[in-house]
């Protein structure tokens, strides 16, 4: 589990995921910095992003709301991302969505699936 350096998050690692049993036990790596071998830059990104949508909609109403996998398919399928050279994380993956809506698009492939 990596997390930045707030005392919180090893408090939650020691109750949720500490075991006795060193063979079995989840890493808990509070070594995280901007520009590190290791970072958490995108999900914090992320986190901003739905924060700063879920403001204007004074709130999440309910546990399963579809608007954050609709936010998740915004920010993989729609969005492009300055550090993937202008590229969706989809086409940076291969995966091309046509037409000149890609909400439109999506929506219609997601329908032909079982």
């Amino acid at each position: 589990m990596i997390t930045d350096g707030l005392p919180a998050y090893h408090d939650a690692y020691k109750k949720e995921f500490w075991n006795l049993r060193k063979d079995t036990r989840t890493e808990h790596v509070r070594h995280i910095t901007i520009q590190g071998d290791r970072n958490n830059n995108k999900m914090e990104r992320f986190n901003g992003e739905v924060r700063d949508r879920e403001k204007v909609m004074r709130g999440l109403k309910k546990e399963d709301t579809p608007i954050l996998k609709g936010y998740q398919m915004f920010h993989n399928f729609i969005r492009p991302h300055e550090g993937l050279d202008g590229k969706t994380p989809a086409e940076a993956c291969g995966i091309k969505i046509g037409g000149q809506n890609k909400w439109i698009t999506l929506i219609q492939n997601a329908s032909k699936q079982n």
